[in-house]
């Protein structure tokens, strides 16, 4: 047993297993009992701030920063000095008007310049599976596009946070391996960038963006089986497996420490499972924890070293490899088109206009 969980009774243990646990209890009561510097990384999504009140508990965008205060405080003590937090952070709609609310960038500047911590990059998570939302706003008034992208803040408690996008790589591209495989003459670009002879190396994979794809579908996994064979409510607002391993990875060794205060169904703890961290999930609502359980039925049989295991035959986890995004413009072919609505879709057409316009 990890030294961390014995300093940790009595908030109580739902759940324990080889590497981890995940204890039904208030998350800051569990972070203020947690010994100063012991957490390598602090991995969550938080209930966002909504204007719309959702079943899972969420704070009022407007009231958000300050509830998000007294944690902030705590991850900063709890974390050492070459830790991480990396928080998937969803934004907000003003209510009743197509404008976007601040309340994720004010919690991000807060989180800096309040409690020192250093924006060490800032990912974007985009979810091709996200429904054209807001309805109102995209297919009713179409007078905004689908909102498919998470924030996720990777902050440090100092500049020099433990990291290596080596653990991370992706394929090459294919035009990256024609530039390889035909050679490439050095020169300094119009924008003045100096691409040097280097920059033909082949170095086996390339260094990813920040802009991490990741579709949030999962209508057949052990998880959502699990519920359904025990008639248990899944968790509503999941994030997909994906998104956390890609920072545990990154950001984490083997027997590190990772944490995760807003655990839901501790899909942060299944993926610390396989990959051997240490690993904590705290939970307030019960009800989440129940189907949690199931996510370790399935990991229990499995004792192998899940960072060295083979990947599959393409390099990839069997699933869709690439998702793309269409240029801008692939439609525009004219400009004769219907004015723009003078009132800016103030008013609600009686019918959604769905149909494609040429030249649109």
């Amino acid at each position: 047993m990890h030294s961390l969980f014995k300093k940790l009774d009595p908030p109580t243990v739902y759940h324990t297993t080889k590497h981890g646990r995940i204890v039904h209890a208030d998350s800051l009561d569990v972070l203020e009992r947690m010994p100063d510097e012991s957490v390598d990384l602090i991995m969550t999504s938080p209930p966002f701030g909504l204007v719309r009140k959702k079943e899972y508990g969420n704070v009022e965008a407007d009231k958000y920063v300050d509830w998000f205060k007294p944690f902030a405080a705590q991850f900063k003590r709890v974390l050492k000095d070459t830790g991480s937090v990396v928080i998937d952070i969803g934004g907000a709609w003003n209510k009743g008007e197509p404008t976007r609310h601040l309340y994720h960038f004010k919690f991000l500047i807060m989180l800096c310049e309040e409690f020192g911590f250093h924006l060490a990059q800032d990912f974007y998570w985009w979810n091709p599976s996200k429904l054209p939302t807001p309805a109102e706003w995209v297919t009713v008034r179409r007078i905004r596009v689908k909102d498919a992208i998470n924030t996720v803040w990777w902050l440090s408690k100092t500049p020099w946070p433990k990291a290596s996008n080596r653990r991370v790589l992706q394929p090459y591209s294919e035009s990256m391996k024609s530039l390889l495989k035909n050679g490439y003459k050095a020169k300094r670009r119009p924008s003045g960038h100096d691409i040097s002879e280097k920059f033909a190396v082949d170095n086996g994979a390339a260094i990813p963006p920040n802009l991490l794809a990741i579709p949030n579908t999962e209508s057949n996994s052990h998880y959502m089986r699990y519920c359904e064979s025990l008639g248990i409510k899944p968790h509503p607002a999941r994030y997909p497996a994906d998104l956390p391993e890609y920072f545990i990875r990154m950001l984490t060794d083997i027997g590190d420490v990772v944490v995760d205060p807003f655990a839901g169904s501790c899909i942060t703890g299944e993926v610390c499972e396989r990959l051997e961290r240490h690993w904590l999930c705290a939970e307030l609502v019960e009800d989440y924890l129940k189907g949690a359980r199931g996510r370790f039925d399935a990991l229990a049989g499995d004792n192998g070293h899940a960072e060295n295991q083979p990947p599959t035959s393409n390099g990839s986890k069997g699933s869709e490899d690439y998702y793309r995004i269409p240029k801008p413009g692939i439609l525009w072919n004219g400009h004769r088109l219907p004015t723009l609505p003078d009132d800016g879709g103030q008013r609600r057409p009686k019918t959604a206009n769905t149909k494609y316009v040429k030249g649109g």
